[in-house]
């Protein structure tokens, strides 16, 4: 079929390589777009740089979103379902796509799409960045190109029949749902359902973040954020020891420590998963930090050092048997977890229900 220029937008042409479904579909502000995607550079190899069905998933816009790809809604809403289309789009279209393309191959990977950037609109964070740290698109951001889109519609979505999520939701839709999140959280571990409940308290942190990614450090708005963080991280990590999850406790309590050096519970937390992990120096450390911040917690401090020196001793002995009885591992299992809990030990954990009641805040 010969190329056309899409009516009413300069510097797009388009080319259908294969018919759609139906008629053409209603597109209001909302709509939820599925699509596969492959990005050609305008040469005589017609060079593939980007390619959605690499990806776990494909593409997912929403009509009338502020997506930095402008035309990307432009061309979508004049396909029909199932529809496969050639664009092709003029340099003044796609000075943004470098940007694009990296936040689509960080969320492929696991990661925040919006990593590293500044709260600058989207060309300041083109400009403020040397590298996107794909050579390809590098060069893009050097030498803005006609760019070739070869588009296919999966789907798409009325504005009404799915769950909002967290990035299309305004600021103070963000800060309702915290806490309700928080108190499913807490009803969650009051069933012992501690996965599903580290998922809510992981999923109001994500919320509350992302409303202080858009404050400035140090100010009022950022640290009152900081200050709801704060117990929902502590949560999570509680599930966490719960679920035997002892580095990922350690992981996130370190972060949260650097920032809140007077953080009690936290030391407490960390200094249980690294008890957890035989990490005896580092345990002992941070239980003597409890002591200090909060001497009223002295004695319970000297209860669990004495009983993380008791546990030791047994894995000592436990080894040196297990040497004298020849096994090539001597004194190599020292990365283990905890036995369970003995009577004892409930009644040291017991204790801390001042510390945090049901777990949660």
């Amino acid at each position: 079929m010969q190329e056309a220029y899409l009516l009413g937008h300069p510097g797009v042409k388009n080319n259908i390589l294969h018919g759609g479904q139906g008629p053409l579909p209603h597109f209001p502000k909302g709509t939820k777009l599925v699509f596969h995607f492959q990005t050609l550079l305008d040469n005589f190899e017609r060079t593939v740089i980007g390619d959605s069905r690499k990806n776990k998933h494909p593409t997912e816009i929403f009509v009338g979103k502020m997506f930095k790809m402008e035309v990307w809604a432009v061309l979508l809403t004049s396909m029909r379902i199932g529809e496969v289309a050639e664009f092709w789009c003029d340099a003044i279209h796609t000075g943004l796509y470098p940007m694009v393309s990296k936040g689509i191959r960080l969320a492929a990977q696991g990661k925040d799409p919006l990593e590293g950037q500044k709260h600058t609109c989207g060309m300041g964070n083109l400009f403020h960045y040397h590298s996107t740290g794909f050579p390809e698109l590098d060069e893009l951001m050097r030498t803005p190109q006609p760019l070739i889109f070869i588009v296919e519609l999966i789907s798409v979505g009325d504005p009404f029949s799915y769950q909002r999520e967290s990035w299309m939701m305004e600021k103070d839709e963000k800060l309702k749902v915290v806490p309700s999140l928080h108190l499913l959280g807490n009803a969650l571990v009051k069933q012992g359902r501690f996965r599903e409940a580290a998922e809510k308290y992981q999923e109001a942190v994500v919320l509350l973040r992302t409303v202080q990614s858009r404050e400035m450090p140090g100010d009022e708005d950022y640290i009152n954020l900081d200050r709801l963080i704060i117990p929902l991280v502590l949560n999570y990590c509680q599930c966490m020891l719960e679920l035997e999850e002892y580095y990922e406790v350690i992981e996130h309590t370190t972060e949260l420590l650097d920032k809140h050096k007077d953080c009690v519970k936290a030391y407490y937390k960390r200094a249980k998963a690294y008890a957890a992990v035989w990490s005896k120096r580092e345990a002992r450390r941070d239980f003597q930090m409890v002591a200090n911040l909060d001497i009223t917690l002295s004695r319970l401090v000297q209860t669990e050092l004495n009983l993380l020196s008791e546990r030791m001793k047994e894995k000592y002995w436990e080894d040196k048997e297990r040497c004298t009885m020849g096994s090539k591992n001597c004194f190599a299992g020292t990365t283990g977890k905890l036995k369970k809990k003995s009577h004892g030990e409930s009644a040291t954990q017991c204790s801390l229900s001042h510390i945090h009641p049901s777990v949660c805040f």
